[in-house]
């Protein structure tokens, strides 16, 4: 007969081998039927493939590819001031000895000079041939001017013509080598909210890059210039940046960077390229600009005025305030109080929109002037003068 404490031994390990096996079978099972899963791919909705992840790719492309193209051919203006240092032979309690003149043409054209530069405003290559355009108040009080290129080589420039009715002035420098042009654009159809670039040298960082948009187009009465213009910009634009291109997405020249509004920041101005480029090519070609002249003082028309004067149309028409002597609108009959109507057909706007008219008027041409007097329309024929920049 077994004894009983053998048998129940001999049951437990009965029991441990069932578990043991069954967990075997079950893990081998699991085992077998178990597939890693393949690495996960972007699912068509992720950010790597939507469309504006891709926009935002495309318009970072633009912005490098921008900067790259057009950062070549703009300057640096740099105002240049000679250090004058004492001769070793000063004697301040001595008379001058014989041989002073000698020594002293000696000092001044053996020894080297040292300089001191100071970057002062940016600049736009306009040709190969070293024409240069910038803003007038950047080279204004400037005797002597230093042009820095973007490869780090200099040049001495001299201004060969400035118009301070549009701030703008055309140096030109000597060089054999053929400089880099850039591409010039169109700002007529400038959209607001529209990417543009500004580069530029603020406070000496040359090759400055900014990105904002187009805040408003047309803006005038700024008090900024005599002809205004502006494009308006919330690209950072710092004192530096004047005379430095504003760029569209295209990699084209819209604009000429000439003002930051004293009303706040992240109000900037650039002068249209096509203005820019008219007035350049006038300095190059002449020194100066010229442009159509009346010779009246003019004021806009209100509604109170032009009920005043019984004019039954409102928003058309400026009055005429005062008559210079000897001048064209004198000569053509023109008389204080009349209302100018309309200047060689075109109805006239505003008092901006008549003196751009006037101004781009060719000198000598006989125009057709409409103006409201007395209760009627009078035509008047006036021989344009010349008003130089």
């Amino acid at each position: 007969m077994p004894d009983p404490k053998s048998a129940h031994h001999l049951r437990n390990l009965a029991w441990g081998c069932l578990i043991l096996a069954f967990v075997f079978i079950n893990t081998k099972f699991f085992l077998d039927s178990y597939t890693p899963a393949s690495p996960k791919k972007a699912s068509p909705g992720s950010l790597e493939d939507s469309q504006e992840y891709k926009n935002l790719v495309d318009l970072q492309n633009a912005f490098i590819r921008n900067a790259k193209k057009i950062k070549p051919s703009v300057v640096s203006v740099n105002k240049v001031k000679e250090l004058v240092e004492k001769s070793s032979w000063y004697n301040p309690h001595g008379s001058a000895p014989w041989y002073a003149p000698v020594r002293n043409w000696f000092a001044q054209n053996l020894k080297s000079r040292k300089y001191s530069v100071e970057s002062v405003g940016s600049g736009i290559i306009l040709d190969s041939n070293g024409y240069i355009l910038t803003n007038y108040h950047v080279v204004e009080k400037l005797d002597r001017i230093l042009i820095k290129l973007s490869d780090g080589k200099e040049y001495f420039a001299k201004v060969l013509g400035h118009d301070t009715y549009t701030d703008l002035a055309v140096l030109k420098i000597s060089t054999l080598r053929s400089l880099p042009e850039p591409e010039f654009g169109e700002s007529k159809g400038l959209n607001v909210g529209e990417w543009v670039m500004a580069i530029g040298n603020p406070y000496g960082l040359e090759g400055t890059v900014t990105v904002g948009v187009i805040s408003g187009t047309g803006r005038t009465d700024l008090g900024i210039s005599h002809f205004e213009n502006f494009i308006q910009t919330d690209a950072s634009i710092n004192p530096g940046n004047s005379g430095g291109p504003l760029i569209n997405l295209d990699g084209q020249i819209v604009g000429i960077n000439t003002a930051v509004a004293a009303i706040g920041s992240g109000v900037s101005f650039a002068i249209p390229v096509e203005m820019a480029l008219k007035v350049g090519d006038q300095l190059i070609q002449n020194g100066s600009v010229e442009r159509g002249w009346l010779g009246v003082g003019i004021q806009d028309l209100t509604p109170e005025l032009a009920d005043t004067f019984r004019l039954n149309i409102h928003g058309v028409g400026v009055l005429v305030n005062s008559i210079a002597n000897k001048t064209p609108a004198q000569s053509g009959g023109m008389l204080r109080g009349d209302i100018i109507i309309q200047f060689d057909g075109k109805t006239i706007s505003s008092l901006k929109h008549l003196q751009k008219l006037v101004a781009d008027t060719a000198i000598g041409k006989m125009v057709p002037v409409k103006v409201f007097r007395d209760e009627q329309e009078k035509i008047l024929r006036i021989k344009i003068g010349k008003m130089s920049s």
